[in-house]
């Protein structure tokens, strides 16, 4: 029987990647690899509904994933999240960033990155259920479906 591995895990395991600690990452760093990540798990949720063409499922998709969407999502989950998660978002948000997004305003970019700096921090940490738990509730708080 195969034992049952995260992706995470799998890449650490099959790349010789060393044990940091992730408290110590730049919060542009989580936030890098959360855009990542939370950019997987829309597209896996939008795949799985159906397959289409590249085009719908691209025009679905950018629905979550625009800096606007991601900043109200973080706005509805505040409440839900743990004072160590709370922090880690903070200083993604406060985060000096050379970029901005086309379509948003600063404000609604920096909250963007604070949560990209979340979820790539749950993500490092080994909590995806956690950090699934609190994109599905902030996708529900809005009332949207993908």
């Amino acid at each position: 029987m195969e034992e049952s591995v995260t992706i995470l895990e799998a890449i650490k395991r099959e790349f010789g990647c060393k044990e940091i600690d992730i408290r110590t990452y730049s919060p542009l760093t989580l936030a890098y690899i959360g855009d990542a990540i939370y950019d997987l798990v829309i597209r896996t949720i939008v795949v799985e509904r159906g397959n289409t063409s590249p085009n719908k499922l691209h025009k679905k998709t950018v629905q979550y994933v625009s800096a606007r969407v991601q900043a109200k999502l973080i706005d509805g989950l505040m409440e839900e999240l743990t004072e160590e998660e709370q922090e880690v978002y903070k200083r993604g948000r406060n985060a000096k960033s050379y970029t901005t997004a086309k379509n948003a305003t600063v404000i609604e970019y920096r909250k963007a990155t604070g949560l990209e700096a979340l979820c790539g921090y749950l993500y490092l940490l080994g909590k995806q259920e956690r950090m699934l738990s609190l994109i599905k509730k902030a996708i529900e708080g809005l009332c949207m479906e993908i």
